[in-house]
């Protein structure tokens, strides 16, 4: 019986591993870099690609990141190209809009109409990422 019990744990023991080796946890892709483009110091665009839209007000959607290191900020007061959704994956920004500031942590969500003038700071001390969703006309 004691053979048949340590065979028994042995499997047991054995699919676990297996089970483990091939799960990865879920994060959003952001080591990919083919598609990057240096937009300040300590911040970089990375371009995901888009398709048409259903939605009738818009032609095609795209998804994009910026990804701010700590003490970075983007370029001065962009005026946005088009509609869009934005949404922190990681860390927290300082985001002055239309000159009103708020602070977007992990897991915000809010929107730019076309001509919103913005900035992002990251006061942080770690790696922010703001995913993008443009919504183009």
């Amino acid at each position: 019986m004691d053979n048949l019990n340590r065979r028994s744990a042995l499997v047991v023991l054995g699919c676990i591993a297996a089970t483990v080796a091939g799960v990865r946890p879920a994060a959003a892709d952001t080591m990919t870099k083919s598609n990057d483009t240096t937009l300040a110091p300590g911040v970089v665009q990375r371009v995901y690609g888009g398709n048409p839209s259903i939605i009738p007000a818009y032609k095609s959607v795209s998804m994009r990141d910026f990804i701010v290191q700590p003490g970075s900020k983007s370029g001065p007061n962009a005026s946005m190209k088009n509609d869009m959704v934005c949404h922190i994956t990681q860390g927290e920004l300082r985001v002055t809009q239309d000159g009103k500031t708020f602070a977007a942590t992990a897991n915000s969500v809010w929107t730019c109409a076309k001509g919103t003038i913005e900035q992002v700071f990251n006061d942080g001390t770690v790696v922010a990422i703001m995913r993008i969703t443009d919504l183009m006309a």
